[in-house]
């Protein structure tokens, strides 16, 4: 004990894992190395990097509003958070009409879930197996396994039953009287880039409706573009009550947001909801900047287009097959996908795992070239099978 007490601490808590990677700047979609690599990033710091790095009108965006007003306080109202909530909504094509922003994709999801607990009065939620949506305390209780890996709290704050992914006949005996709410990733992320497709989801609003229950989209992942439309919900046709978006939406500065419904704002009365630091004025700006960036640049066409290029040319060597949706894609490997990852590294290509042990997965920004993608299909070709 005495010589493990003088062993000098690291000031970062031990709580991730980290890559054999040791990064000091980026421009566009390639990360530079302290020992001179030159790495090609196809996993966007897990989904949040969607414009990349150095991105002009991003840039300008932040540093002009740190110039103007760099932070007050929801109590004072301030046009570019109006803006950028009027903009958010615009751009999400849904039928949702009021946005509470804050700081992260959990917070999103924590005060997403209170909403539908406090409008129904209910208690039990509805999520879904493999899904994760982020690790607070009513998050975590809504992510599968969480409990038996790093939960931590003594009990969870409601009832919860998870649905097999895809089982269309589990709804019904999930979904009932006592239940306030379902939680969903149209496209789940962790848990291996997979599509649950719209007749699942379009099953769940029906369920939803029949018994007065709450369908709350968590689209930190697969929100803002990543699938190739502003967000899952509209790319598969079903209306959620809740929408909760982060990563992407902020592209790097940390921001995300809770979208509502007209019913479901309601229950968003005076000082029902807080934050600090959510919707502060540089995140606003950002997310302005964001917008104007994919709508202007004509990302979710890129995005689009290079998702089938990746789907046609890069199911070679260990890959055998893919799934998600847009650039949130899963390739299915014959090795783990743990060896792949390692061997793409070795070749200076980032890409990135998930829960499934056999997807690999790909996040990369939506400035991504088709020459990105020749550059990964020869390296799985070297590679091999």
């Amino acid at each position: 004990m005495h010589a493990l007490a003088s062993l000098p601490l690291d000031p970062l808590a031990p709580v991730f894992a980290q890559y054999p990677l040791s990064v000091v700047s980026a421009e566009g979609v390639w990360l530079h190395t302290r020992d001179g690599r030159r790495v090609l990033d196809l996993y966007g710091g897990h989904a949040v990097a969607a414009l990349g790095y150095g991105h002009r009108a991003w840039t300008a965006a932040l540093a002009g509003q740190a110039r103007t007003l760099s932070f007050q306080s929801n109590a004072v109202p301030l046009d570019v958070r109006r803006r950028a909530a009027e903009r958010l909504i615009a751009f999400s094509g849904l039928d949702l009409s009021s946005v509470f922003f804050v700081n992260s994709g959990a917070e999103a999801n924590e005060n997403a879930l209170k909403i539908a607990l406090t409008l129904t009065r209910r208690t039990h939620v509805a999520a879904i197996e493999h899904g994760f949506h982020g690790r607070t305390a009513a998050a975590g209780a809504v992510t599968w396994g969480a409990d038996s890996k790093w939960y931590g709290f003594p009990r969870r704050p409601f009832d919860v039953s998870f649905i097999a992914r895809g089982d269309l006949t589990a709804i019904a005996a999930h979904i009932g009287e006592h239940t306030a709410a379902v939680i969903v990733e149209p496209v789940q992320g962790i848990g291996g880039a997979f599509d649950l497709g719209a007749p699942f989801l379009a099953a769940l609003r029906a369920r939803c409706d029949e018994v007065g229950a709450l369908l709350i989209c968590d689209e930190v992942q697969c929100g803002m573009g990543r699938v190739g439309a502003p967000f899952a919900a509209g790319l598969h046709g079903v209306q959620p009550d809740l929408l909760t978006t982060a990563k992407s939406l902020g592209a790097g500065f940390p921001c995300a947001a809770l979208l509502m419904s007209e019913a479901a704002a309601r229950a968003a009365k005076l000082d029902a909801l807080g934050s600090t630091f959510g919707g502060g004025p540089m995140a606003c700006a950002v997310i302005e900047a964001v917008i104007e960036a994919i709508e202007s640049e004509h990302l979710l066409e890129r995005v689009q287009s290079l998702s089938a290029q990746i789907r046609n040319r890069c199911i070679v060597g260990p890959v055998v097959g893919h799934q998600g949706a847009g650039l949130l894609l899963g390739l299915r490997t014959v090795a783990p996908a743990k060896q792949v990852h390692a061997a793409l590294l070795e070749r200076d290509i980032l890409a990135g795992t998930s829960s499934d042990p056999h997807i690999l997965r790909l996040l990369p920004p939506y400035v991504l070239e088709p020459a990105h993608v020749e550059r990964l299909r020869s390296a799985l070709l070297d590679i091999g099978a």
